[in-house]
């Protein structure tokens, strides 16, 4: 029974949600992450997964996970500090601690989590946490839980992070930061930031969830790459490795401690050992494969190259992420449902996940898509702008 007063409230705030344009859907699929998918009984090209190695639906992950059910069954039954956590769950952390060089690794089942227990067992009360203004929300809800001090400097300027973390000399202090942005697709100077980092003592963190798999030598992922030498690393297993979870990453001390005393870690189940042993099979595929990598480049310059000849201007960035910035909600969900008319799938992202002046199509390229796809993109797109 839902008292009468809590009933008009939420039915009033849906009605002004809705009559903004900002109702979101949940549409589902008939068929595995790739290119091409059946939504709803309608069959659509698809850019809006952040499968980026085009992993998710690989034969030969499918039978690891597979052989591997057959071996641990489903679920792990269990928090990792109350017997959930198996071998299969060891040797994935000990691998994906070596590919992007740091002495330890810690799984979680989502980043948000991971986030959620790195920021709640590091800092509290007193401590000081800086942040990119277009950090991920995960990094951002951490903070606030922590009962840190937030601040948050301006995009990718570490003169901003120097001047805040100057102002603020704080005995302990923590400086977050994605790697590269989700809803802008470009990357932070890493090396910039951990420098200044480093000046003030404080301990440098960084979300690599959108570059592991994808930048650096065997997509070892930004960080690494970068020779920033973060304190620590989190990073995602559902997007350029096709599967599903998260890590932590760092030197034994502080892995330590967050399993100790991070709450989303100690008071959750452990991920299913099933698909931690399938996901092993995906790092090897992801470090080897280089051609994976070569291809999504490809891909990347021939959407960016395409649009520039086009007159369609998309925000500056390397990566698979390749927003096309439309302001308006209306703007942006008129273009989507151009899109969708053609059978082609990609969301308008609108608030809160964007201000409301920078609405728009977040346009995501994998190892899976051919260059007749994005062709396709090409051409739909300018019909309709």
């Amino acid at each position: 029974m839902i008292p009468e007063v809590w009933q008009t409230r939420v039915r009033q705030s849906l009605e002004a949600h809705f009559s903004a344009g900002l109702q979101r859907s949940r549409r589902h699929a008939f068929d595995a992450c790739g290119p091409l998918r059946r939504i709803e009984g309608r069959d659509f090209l698809t850019f809006a997964s952040n499968d980026y190695l085009g992993l998710a639906a690989d034969p030969r992950i499918k039978d690891a996970l597979r052989n591997a059910v057959g071996h641990w069954g489903l679920g792990s039954g269990a928090a990792q500090l109350l017997g959930g956590y198996t071998a299969a769950h060891k040797g994935l952390e000990e691998r994906l601690a070596d590919w992007v060089g740091q002495p330890r690794a810690l799984l979680f089942s989502t980043g948000y989590q991971a986030n959620l227990a790195m920021l709640d067992a590091l800092a509290g009360k007193g401590d000081l946490i800086c942040e990119d203004r277009l950090n991920h929300a995960s990094l951002i809800d951490a903070a606030r839980i922590s009962g840190a001090t937030l601040r948050r400097y301006l995009h990718t300027d570490s003169d901003s992070l120097d001047r805040r973390l100057e102002k603020a000399r704080a005995d302990h202090a923590l400086v977050a930061t994605d790697s590269v942005f989700s809803m802008d697709g470009d990357l932070a100077p890493l090396t910039e930031l951990a420098t200044v980092a480093r000046r003030h003592d404080a301990l440098f963190l960084v979300d690599d969830a959108h570059a592991l798999g994808v930048i650096g030598d065997q997509g070892c992922g930004a960080a690494a790459s970068s020779g920033a030498n973060p304190a620590l690393v989190m990073a995602t297993l559902g997007k350029a490795l096709g599967s599903f979870g998260a890590f932590l990453a760092g030197n034994e001390d502080l892995i330590e401690w967050v399993a100790q005393t991070g709450r989303a870690h100690i008071y959750t189940t452990a991920p299913p050992p099933a698909v931690a042993a399938a996901t092993l099979v995906a790092v090897e595929l992801a470090r080897q494969e280089d051609w994976r990598r070569q291809k999504l480049a490809e891909l990347i310059h021939r959407l960016r190259s395409g649009a520039a000849k086009r007159g369609i201007e998309l925000l500056p960035s390397d990566t698979p992420i390749q927003p096309l910035v439309l302001r308006s909600v209306e703007r942006a969900a008129s273009v989507s449902e151009g899109l969708a008319q053609q059978g082609i799938w990609v969301p308008a992202i609108r608030p809160p996940t964007v201000p409301a002046d920078s609405c728009r199509l977040r346009i995501t390229l994998t190892a899976a898509h051919e260059p007749a796809h994005v062709d396709r993109l090409l051409e739909a797109l300018e019909s309709i702008l």
